[in-house]
């Protein structure tokens, strides 16, 4: 063990991307991050790692998001301890992960990652032989090994995520000029593009969330491989791409992310039918002010629902195969049902949408025909339905978009304002509208007296 242990140290080069790493130590006097901004659990586990004797500080995307002036969703730590260390020193804690290890620190209600440095993967022959560290597309399968601050850096994806925020000296540590990117806008990624994409591609989907998000321009070594290595994306597992996808509808900017999306050829794969639908003139226009309207919830720190988003996304393939379903032969219900299970099946083959989120998607398709029926007690069924609510933000959606009429849309707004003597004459308006059925006219009788037989026994007369 000895022996194996001093041949990888003596033997074990030096990672050609390690070069790279410039440490600059960018004071708060240079920088706009102060300690107060720092969520108050991540800002007691670094100090308290600090006291200790480990190296601790705030990095990734919250160092990121500070220095542009936006508010970061997560606060995460980076340290030299181990996570057995970091286990030992919070009571309240759990190490997480398999492909690295993490650890959870719990402060009240809230949980930070506090993760350790990394290092580059083991080369040593005789380890690799025995436990392979990349596919045969070069996507790294185990990572799970310790480093130093400076490896770490050279480890993470882009130089906008490779900051080092030092919370009790308010200092910035930079190593690879991500702090002049930010400032310049530009979103470029750590090392050689080839080879970090075919690693994880999940950054060729990063790079653009990131750059949409962030309002930068992806330089141009990082963006020019993205095309033609889009098809690794394939052999990402199918969990993977759903988070990724569902962090890029829910950033806040998805509009723009779709379109870069398609720009550079990264939704096949994701979502196979993007094409289909954006083709569409009415499914484009229907796409596009859905994710508007998305962006804009999320801007006013509303919630949306997953669900309701993908039923948005697969809305116009499901209306297509339901309207060829209808032309064969089968009946309007049925066939809304059969379309609906032709196209999840065909999603979960390609993106792992949850369960979960089926039911909530086949309820708001199946509800769309029922707006359509405003007779009767119908319409107060519907207004009992617990997904109503979305239902009718989808029909809203499908009537702007120019699919259904807009006086439909104006019909149930009036109808959900009003009181219940008003909703009784809007449902009178409704069946006054209506045109009248045509009976079938039948022959009058005769006023003639009715032929009586010669002879009422006989039975050819009765």
């Amino acid at each position: 063990m000895i022996r194996k242990f001093l041949r990888k140290v003596f033997s074990r080069k030096t990672p050609a991307s390690e070069s790279i790493a410039t440490l600059s130590i960018i004071p708060n006097k240079q920088h706009s991050i102060r300690r107060n901004q720092i969520n108050p659990c991540a800002l007691k586990i670094a100090t308290n790692l600090q006291q200790a004797g480990f190296s601790a500080y705030i990095v990734g995307g919250a160092v990121r998001d500070l220095l542009l002036g936006l508010t970061p969703k997560d606060f995460d730590v980076a340290t030299n301890a181990t996570p057995e260390e970091v286990r030992q020193l919070f009571r309240r804690s759990r190490i997480i992960g398999r492909r690295f290890r993490l650890v959870h620190v719990m402060c009240g209600a809230e949980t930070v990652e506090v993760s350790t440095f990394r290092g580059p993967s083991p080369d040593d022959e005789e380890d690799s032989a025995t436990i392979p560290q990349t596919d045969a597309h070069g996507r790294l399968l185990h990572d799970n090994v310790f480093g130093s601050q400076e490896e770490d850096a050279v480890r993470r994806d882009f130089t906008v995520n490779a900051l080092f925020y030092d919370p009790v000296k308010e200092e910035i540590l930079d190593y690879l000029n991500g702090f002049d990117d930010i400032k310049a806008k530009k979103l470029r990624i750590i090392g050689d593009p080839v080879q970090r994409y075919r690693e994880d591609p999940v950054r060729l989907l990063r790079a653009v969330r990131l750059a949409s998000k962030l309002g930068m321009q992806i330089d141009a070594e990082t963006a020019q491989p993205i095309g033609d290595l889009a098809p690794l994306l394939q052999n990402v597992p199918p969990s993977r791409l759903f988070d990724e996808m569902l962090k890029l509808l829910l950033s806040g900017h998805s509009l723009s992310c779709v379109v870069e999306l398609r720009a550079r050829g990264l939704h096949h794969g994701l979502l196979p039918m993007l094409d289909v639908i954006l083709e569409q003139p009415l499914g484009e226009r229907f796409i596009t002010i859905a994710l508007k309207n998305t962006d804009e919830r999320i801007k006013q720190n509303k919630p949306v629902s997953p669900g309701f988003l993908f039923a948005i996304l697969l809305w116009h393939e499901v209306l297509s195969n339901w309207n060829t379903l209808k032309t064969s032969g089968e009946k309007p219900m049925p066939a809304l049902f059969k379309a609906a299970d032709q196209v999840l099946s065909l999603q979960h083959e390609k993106l792992a949408i949850p369960r979960r989120f089926d039911a909530v998607i086949q309820e708001i398709w199946a509800m769309q025909p029922r707006f359509e029926a405003r007779s009767g007690r119908k319409p107060f069924h519907l207004l009992s339905h617990p997904r109503f609510r979305a239902a009718f933000d989808f029909m809203l959606l499908r009537c702007e978009s120019g699919e259904l009429s807009p006086e439909l849309g104006e019909w149930w707004r009036a109808f959900l304002s009003a009181d219940s003597e008003e909703r009784e004459k809007l449902l009178s308006k409704q069946i006054a509208g209506k045109k009248p059925r045509r009976r079938r006219s039948r022959k009058k009788p005769s006023s003639a007296p009715l032929a009586q037989p010669d002879n009422p026994t006989n039975p050819e007369n009765i």
